[in-house]
């Protein structure tokens, strides 16, 4: 009748809940900043808006090397500083408002501009929130489509690097339902990860969701931009 193997279950039941709280907290740090990395965001979308003209030439590139810069070596760097971290990725995602503005811009000027960034938006969140649920839900592991959806990502890039040359509404939009999928992917791809401990700071992983919503987002935005042009 004596279950000998008490004190060894209470234990493992104590690791457990330890580790569930320990997860809850990294989650909610996690989704706390990546809220605020779309606010910053959306605060550099708001101002670039202004400045679309000047940020649609030379300057664009210079903004790109400067977030290659911060996602490559300096976030890596600081992602355990306190205070320094959270600077570092509200500064890159203030950028990447700046870089969608003439994108943006160029939306708002068409005759339902507003409505087609409000479609990409929602359509964008609902996209991401249900894959979200779903990787935190299934029991299914994908963590095998790393290698995948990083070959796949390095395609895309060299096709919209060609595609500045070619300019074709046709190829961009080929690219843009690709890039839809992919990033769709990688949300899959990372939320899973977080979960399963595959980052060791809650702003590495604030960041690696954020790309993948802005990335989805603006691909959703061509898409919706190119099919309703006249062009």
């Amino acid at each position: 009748m004596y279950n000998r193997d008490y004190l060894e279950q209470s234990q493992n039941h104590t690791a457990q809940d330890s580790s569930r709280v320990e997860l809850m907290s990294f989650l909610k740090a996690t989704y706390q900043l990546f809220a605020g990395s779309l606010l910053a965001a959306t605060a550099g979308a708001y101002i670039g808006l202004d400045i679309a003209s000047i940020i649609a030439g030379p300057v664009m590139w210079i903004l790109f090397a400067v977030e290659l810069a911060l996602i490559f070596f300096v976030i890596p760097r600081v992602k355990h500083t306190p205070g320094v971290n959270l600077a570092v990725l509200f500064a890159f995602t203030f950028i990447t408002g700046l870089t969608i503005a003439p994108l943006l811009a160029a939306i708002f000027a068409m005759p339902s501009g507003a409505s087609i960034v409000g479609q990409a938006f929602l359509m964008t969140a609902v996209a991401f929130g249900g894959i979200s649920m779903f990787a935190m839900t299934t029991k299914r592991d994908f963590s095998s489509m790393g290698k995948f959806l990083f070959i796949a990502l390095i395609i895309m890039i060299v096709a919209g690097i060609s595609n500045i040359f070619i300019q074709s509404s046709m190829f961009q939009l080929v690219i843009a339902s690709a890039g839809a999928l992919l990033f769709s992917a990688f949300i899959l791809y990372d939320t899973q990860n977080i979960i399963r401990g595959g980052y060791d700071s809650p702003v590495e992983a604030a960041l690696s969701l954020y790309l993948d919503f802005f990335n989805l987002f603006v691909s959703l935005l061509q898409i919706l931009g190119i099919m309703n042009s006249d062009d």
